[in-house]
């Protein structure tokens, strides 16, 4: 099964847009991710629905942070890029009168909303500026020539 990097992604462009001077287009993006600008334009207008980011059209427009790094946690960008599922594992409806089944789902399901449960504590635990933090500007600098930002 195909990870979901959504989440990814995001983080990624956001931290970059937070060490910017100055908006990013959807092409400067989607040039750094390897995408499609539509694609860059529809999921940043789900950050934008948010109030994560502001956008201006036109020559000179762009994206820009509408919040702080510090503001925003991973949980807040998760939500914000449609909430991709967390597991890719579930329970099976193979055999819908089979008593073990049930038991397994049961188990499984509970097992899950557990597991995803303390994963969103986290996610809300940690800010895009607990990530950036971890590299210099520098590196930063160094690091989005790579990314073609």
């Amino acid at each position: 099964m195909r990870q979901d990097g959504r989440l990814s992604r995001m983080l990624h462009v956001l931290i970059h847009m937070g060490r910017h001077d100055g908006a990013m287009t959807s092409d400067m993006i989607a040039s750094m991710l390897d995408a499609n600008p539509v694609v860059i334009r529809r999921t940043m207008a789900g950050l934008r629905d948010q109030g994560y980011v502001h956008s201006v059209k036109g020559h000179g427009g762009g994206w820009t942070l509408a919040q702080p790094l510090g503001a925003l946690t991973l949980l807040d960008i998760h939500r914000a890029v449609g909430e991709p599922s967390i597991f890719a594992i579930g329970p099976a409806y193979d055999m819908p009168g089979c008593a073990i089944e049930k038991a397994v789902n049961a188990t499984l399901k509970d097992v899950l909303a557990d597991a995803e449960q303390r994963l969103m504590a986290r996610l809300a635990g940690v800010t895009l500026a607990d990530i950036a933090d971890g590299f210099p500007a520098a590196q930063s600098a160094k690091e989005g020539a790579q990314c073609k930002a």
